[in-house]
This record gives C-alpha cells, sequence and structure tokens, in this order.
C-alpha cells in the first residue's frame, strides 16, 4: 500500500523516500525495505531507503558500549548492518542479519 500510494503521489524527479526505522527491530526494518523494493509492477523511480537509525545502529552501539577495546567489533557490526541495508534497498536482502529485538520505549520524550 506503501509502494502504491508512493507511486500515484510522487513525482518522478524525486531523488528519493527515507523511511524511519522507528521502533521496528533492525531485521524488521531490513526485511520491510526490502520487500518494497522487490516491488516491479507499480513504478517508482526514486529510490526507496532508510534514514537508517536504529536499523543501522542498534547493534553497532550495542556492541561498543563507549570501549575502545570494542572497536573492531563494532565495526564489523557496522559492516554487516550496511551490506544488509544495501541489498534491502535494492530488493536483494535474504534477511537473518540483523537483531530482532524492538528499540522501541513506549512515551519516550526527547
Amino acid at each position: 500500500m506503501t509502494v502504491r500510494t508512493l507511486s500515484r503521489t510522487m513525482v518522478p524527479a524525486l531523488p528519493g523516500v527515507c523511511f524511519l526505522s522507528g521502533g521496528q527491530s533492525e531485521e524488521e526494518a531490513s526485511l520491510n525495505l526490502n520487500a518494497m523494493n522487490q516491488i516491479k509492477e507499480l513504478p517508482h523511480p526514486w529510490a526507496l531507503t532508510f534514514s537508517y537509525g536504529r536499523a543501522l545502529q542498534s547493534t553497532v552501539l550495542k556492541t561498543w558500549k563507549g570501549d575502545a577495546a570494542n572497536v573492531p567489533a563494532a565495526q564489523a557490526a557496522l559492516l554487516e548492518r550496511a551490506k544488509a541495508n544495501g541489498l534491502a534497498s535494492i530488493g536483494k536482502y535474504e534477511g537473518g542479519s540483523g537483531s530482532t529485538e524492538s528499540d522501541f520505549v513506549a512515551n519516550y520524550r526527547y
């Protein structure tokens, strides 16, 4: 429904549509982005991607924990998430590399 609505309302000259990953888990966000990019029967001349946020950073930050000793492991986690979301942005992510834990926090305020 999202891709259909965008295909009916967005101008073709738009470079891209970026979604927030919100309270979704990394895996759920990547799979949802992948599913939208697999839709071929509807025109979408613009890129469909994330602003990334949690879908890219959550595991990285949890791995790093602000400790220099954890930098190599955090960098490896970042590379893995970047590859997964890069594949999802072209509809070729097969799943299984992201955390399924949601980062949603009820009533969170900045």
